[in-house]
């Protein structure tokens, strides 16, 4: 259930008979955005699909076995590999891919634990290390991965990109990004009455993890969002961002909607990558002072959400 509504059966991981699955989804959609819960979803389908083991009978070994089949590409032949190209030549899933299907599973099978359906949790929080005995429980994780920088955007590529947009409506959406650290859901979640015009703030109602905040934004974004409620908005919605045109005019703009004009716009700046994601680290990383006045530094914690 989430917010009284069943978990939809897009969610659900009946296709690899795993009831405890759907179970433990129905828990998760309490807790988590629907995208959080179908993510979760399919991870515990490809885990499953691979394993082709219930609950009850996963082993660590098992899991071990999963992690190869994964990282290798050499198992698992029903679809539930995204192949990966390293070095011209085929292979498994990312490391950060792995990582993230080990932390649903373990969360997945701590649940069971918790209700008493497994004695132990399958996945090993870590292999031995010879320092076990001097330092334990700091063992080796079960995958490494490449902690990688987040791309930014040059100063004259955002202002490539935002004399692409077309319309006050996307150069709002845009602004809100790289000029307050907003996170796509949390554009596309904005509602009129989120806008504080006077304060230059806007309030997330519903931040990552469920948090709320306000954010300081650019008079940038408040001038566009202007111009876009006065000449483009059509009535109807609650939402602040909405659809301009079409059979569905006037209804809330979706994040496929967003992807769609973001990558138009990008394609006649000639950029090679802006996604939302590198718009809001473009954020934090270029656009807000580093400092207050006094020479304290600015914690962007808050901001980040």
């Amino acid at each position: 259930m989430q917010d009284g509504v069943r978990v939809p059966a897009v969610c659900r991981v009946r296709a690899a008979r795993v009831p405890l699955a759907d179970v433990y989804l129905e828990f998760l959609g309490g807790r988590c955005r629907p995208n959080t819960v179908r993510a979760a979803a399919y991870d515990l389908k490809v885990f499953f699909t691979v394993v082709a083991r219930p609950p009850d009978q996963v082993r660590p070994a098992d899991v071990l076995a999963f992690i190869t089949a994964q990282r290798t590409g050499q198992a698992g032949g029903h679809g539930v590999l995204q192949p990966v190209t390293t070095r011209g030549e085929p292979g498994g899933v990312s490391a950060a891919t792995v990582r993230r299907r080990l932390s649903i599973v373990s969360g997945f099978f701590a649940f069971l634990q918790a209700r008493g359906d497994v004695a132990a949790n399958p996945v090993p929080r870590g292999l031995p290390a010879r320092r076990e005995r001097s330092r334990p429980g700091q063992g080796v994780p079960l995958v490494r991965a490449v902690r990688r920088l987040p791309q930014i955007l040059a100063p004259a590529e955002v202002d490539a990109l935002m004399a692409a947009l077309r319309t006050h409506r996307d150069r709002a959406m845009v602004a809100a990004m790289v000029l307050g650290g907003l996170r796509r859901c949390e554009v596309l979640g904005l509602r009129l009455e989120d806008l504080r015009f006077a304060e230059r703030r806007v309030f997330i109602a519903e931040g990552k993890g469920g948090r709320q905040r306000l954010v300081p934004v650019s008079a940038r974004f408040f001038a566009a969002v202007a111009a876009y409620l006065d000449a483009e908005r059509p009535p109807g919605s609650g939402r602040v961002f909405v659809v301009l045109q079409g059979p569905h005019r006037g209804q809330p703009l979706t994040a496929k909607g967003m992807d769609v004009v973001l990558a138009a716009a990008r394609r006649r700046a000639g950029l090679e990558h802006a996604t939302c994601h590198e718009l809001r680290h473009t954020c934090l990383t270029r656009f807000q002072p580093r400092h207050e006045p006094g020479g304290h530094r600015r914690d962007a914690r808050p901001l980040c959400g």
